[in-house]
């Protein structure tokens, strides 16, 4: 693919100002997404920016500084923190305890980057990728969002005037906006329901006087590494068996958008600097983050959207934002601002957000044009779908192996490698749809190429 010399500027004739300028923008598109992740999770909001701004540089140093990406927090993960968080709480932890271990299950899944990245460079993506399939992807994610729904809904019902205003205000950005504002669609309806609700008299803003301007972003008792001062060995092991799991949704995510950066710019990235390395970066930059008490990171479909809208696609634009959110991480006051956020805010984002996380997984189905004619495909999804929610649901809330907890979503995702590899009829083949190798994208207000 060759890049239309009127589409790209160079970087060394925009000027400090406008790189500057542009950097910001950047930062602005990814921050809705990004600081929601921590809002929903109880992760520490300082150390999220942190490591997404840390996690981007990572990313951009494994790929030999070529790929125009940013790295923000990922929802595919929501659902492995409430797990997690739930199995801790029967046992008597409090959430704030009990998220560190989902922070090691996640370190876990991050290193599965690796193994992947690993596979590809030995025998290629056409190969590894026929043992990971749309029909085990899809209904994983579809399974994702639903378990996810319970908990936003229960948010909601705080104020559901403040949480639809939200809803109302994402859709009209998402489907009606141009430009910048349907890239932000969540960072606007955050907004906007926020401010209303301050204006009632809904939020209590104490915390933000209290807090100071600058701190240390990162806390020992809320890192990954603070559990191993006295550790429940069962709660880690089933933290890790929980979340890996779902790293075969978000390495399918980070694929996709791979294609859709490369599309974007002209530039194939997956065979320069290789989709081995770009692996490896994202997979660095979510084992780092975890260890330190924040959420995995992905690339961001948001920021894709503001390099097709600028044509600016130098990656040192990007290495600007991600600057800027390190030296934000900074300011314990700003996260306290976040932290004040009411509950229905984030239920109606969260409505949102869970709904299109399940789209996704139908979408990555219905455009990789599965086939279900073939009894095969029908067995493997019914088997997934079935088992993640019945047991996620159950009143146990998971299955019981004596020596450790299996969520329905571990479960879930086990049996469908094994179903797909086991049974005859594989036909999928990696690479030969774009529309499907691009489907899966978490985030909200993606700009499409053709728009």
């Amino acid at each position: 693919m060759k890049i239309s010399d009127q589409a790209i500027y160079d970087a060394r004739k925009l000027g400090k100002g406008r790189m500057m300028t542009l950097g910001l923008q950047h930062m602005f598109a990814m921050f809705g997404a990004t600081v929601l992740v921590p809002v929903i999770t109880g992760l520490s909001m300082s150390a999220t920016l942190l490591f997404a701004g840390l996690g981007t540089l990572i990313f951009h140093l494994c790929t030999q500084f070529k790929v125009p990406a940013f790295l923000g927090s990922s929802f595919a993960f929501l659902g492995g923190y409430a797990t997690v968080v739930q199995l801790g709480m029967a046992g008597g932890l409090t959430q704030a305890q009990a998220l560190p271990y989902a922070c090691i299950g996640v370190f876990c899944a991050g290193l599965i980057y690796f193994i992947l990245a690993g596979l590809f460079s030995a025998f290629g993506a056409k190969k590894v990728m026929r043992f990971f399939p749309p029909i085990v992807t899809g209904p994983i994610i579809i399974a994702i969002g639903l378990i996810l729904a319970g908990s936003a809904i229960n948010n909601c019902n705080q104020n559901w005037w403040i949480a639809l205003l939200a809803i109302v205000i994402i859709v009209i950005c998402n489907i009606w906006g141009k430009g910048m504002i349907k890239i932000i669609p969540i960072l606007l309806g955050v907004l906007g329901s926020y401010i209303v609700a301050a204006c009632f008299g809904l939020c209590d803003f104490t915390a933000v006087k209290e807090a100071a301007w600058i701190g240390l972003p990162v806390k020992w008792e809320n890192t990954a590494l603070s559990v191993f001062s006295n550790p429940n060995w069962s709660l880690i092991v089933a933290a890790i068996i929980a979340i890996i799991p779902i790293s075969l949704a978000t390495m399918m995510e980070h694929i996709g958008d791979m294609c859709a950066i490369s599309s974007t710019t002209g530039i194939n990235y997956l065979e320069d600097p290789g989709l081995h390395r770009t692996l490896m970066g994202d997979g660095l930059a979510t084992s780092l983050a975890s260890l330190f008490g924040a959420p995995a990171n992905t690339t961001y479909g948001e920021n894709t959207g503001v390099l097709n809208l600028t044509k600016v696609y130098d990656p040192r634009v990007i290495r600007i934002a991600a600057v800027f959110a390190i030296i934000l991480s900074f300011c314990p006051k700003f996260s306290a601002v976040i932290a004040c956020m009411p509950a229905a805010t984030i239920g109606g984002v969260s409505l949102v957000l869970y709904g299109m996380i399940s789209a996704v997984g139908v979408r990555n189905v219905v455009e990789n044009q599965v086939n279900f004619k073939s009894s095969r495909n029908v067995i493997i999804m019914a088997l997934i779908l079935v088992l993640a929610i019945g047991i996620s649901y159950s009143q146990a809330g998971c299955l019981d192996l004596g020596f450790t907890k299996l969520s329905g979503l571990a479960v879930a995702a086990l049996v469908g490698i094994i179903l797909n590899a086991v049974l005859p009829g594989k036909d999928y083949e990696f690479g030969s749809n774009n529309a499907g190798d691009q489907s899966v994208d978490f985030e909200v207000g993606r700009l499409e190429k053709n728009e």
